[in-house]
């Protein structure tokens, strides 16, 4: 039965470039692929026929001869027989694997090659990295302070020295893997890769397992580490205590501990990126005449100077009296809200004395009150 041309065969044209044969064969090697057809002879057959096409084609020394001789250039012992045809099976390995030579679509998607038990070998394994959520009060984020933090971590066995053996020597590869920490299986033509089973990533089988630490190399253990809080930290800051978190695998390295800072509501101050606010109640009668009124701060009491008339609500800027930068020798500053107090319980004297207060006003001392109603009086208009 005479054959068909290989470039009919793979539908490209005879000036086709590599990557374009290759794309070609790709497309038809799926949908013809025994996997997909089971019992269709048909396709079987057909999956053969475009193997045997790409061989050739897809070789430059064998498409050179099948263009200058055609069929004939393999028949006989003619000049490109090279040895005859591949399998098609490992022609097709070879496109979607890897074939030894990279860039298959199987290594690019799953980071393996064809044939090979795994990645490149892992080694001992990294321990976790731990969270640790710590409440500090807005006084100690303000000076900064150092704290002791305990908490529960996987620390290298002290039996066996974190190998996970109780004898010497008796950590060996793990011969599942060949030591890779990880294996590569076979899902119909797809190559799937994962950690092994058996050494569980770690690329390492052991014999004669410590009785303390069942051969892991470590063990959990109560630990008491001591941390410094920098003046000027803020809420949800991390801190990173580098290697105070769980201890690796078997000798792996040991991963990092990062501390969550909560600050504690204040009773006084609301803060504000590097400034502090407070409300200080002020007396009527100093709001309406002026004077002084102590206020507080982190540091201390501090005095602000009142003029007369103040209403409720104006604020009064302290300037470095609020919380430290960070990295700097500079504060934020602290806002005092004032809010004027009402007298309550008035006695029938006092009474008297704010009327003939209120009388003799008559109205020319509440500015505020004029404009608003003049408002009113317009809008309503």
């Amino acid at each position: 039965m005479a054959k068909r041309d290989y470039y009919e065969v793979l539908g490209v044209e005879k000036g086709a470039g590599a990557d374009e044969i290759k794309k070609a064969y790709r497309k038809l090697a799926v949908k013809f692929h025994p996997d997909k057809n089971p019992d269709d002879k048909a396709a079987e057959e057909k999956f053969k026929e475009i193997g045997e096409a790409y061989d050739v084609l897809g070789d430059e020394e064998k498409r050179a001869a099948y263009d200058r001789h055609g069929h004939a250039a393999f028949q006989n012992g003619g000049a490109g027989a090279g040895g005859g045809f591949h399998d098609p099976f490992e022609v097709f390995r070879d496109v979607f694997g890897g074939g030894g030579g990279g860039g298959g679509i199987f290594e690019e998607f799953f980071g393996g090659g064809g044939g090979r038990r795994g990645g490149g070998r892992q080694g001992p394994l990294r321990g976790s990295d731990l969270r640790y959520d710590l409440e500090i009060t807005l006084e100690e984020a303000a000076r900064g302070t150092e704290k002791s933090i305990d908490l529960e971590r996987a620390v290298a066995c002290e039996k066996c020295s974190g190998t996970g053996s109780s004898k010497p020597g008796g950590v060996k590869p793990c011969t599942t893997c060949g030591g890779a920490g990880q294996v590569i299986t076979m899902r119909g033509f797809f190559q799937v890769q994962q950690t092994c089973p058996d050494c569980q990533g770690s690329g390492q089988m052991i014999s004669h397992p410590c009785s303390d630490c069942r051969g892991q190399g470590r063990i959990d253990k109560p630990t008491r580490i001591k941390l410094r809080i920098p003046a000027g930290i803020t809420e949800g800051a991390r801190l990173r205590s580098s290697g105070n978190g769980d201890n690796g695998m078997r000798g792996g390295a040991a991963g990092d501990l990062y501390v969550v800072i909560h600050i504690r509501r204040h009773e006084v101050f609301e803060r504000d990126d590097d400034d502090l606010y407070c409300e200080v109640p002020l007396g009527f009668s100093r709001a309406a005449l002026g004077g002084e009124l102590e206020v507080p701060t982190l540091e201390g009491k501090a005095t602000v100077k009142i003029p007369a008339g103040t209403q409720s609500g104006t604020v009064f800027r302290l300037r470095g009296k609020g919380m430290p930068r960070l990295q700097s020798s500079s504060k934020g500053d602290l806002m005092v809200r004032v809010q004027v107090e009402v007298p309550t319980n008035l006695t029938a004297d006092q009474k008297e004395k704010l009327k003939a207060f209120s009388e003799s006003c008559g109205g020319a001392n509440e500015p505020m009150a004029e404009s608003f109603f003049e408002k009113a009086r317009r809008f309503f208009s």
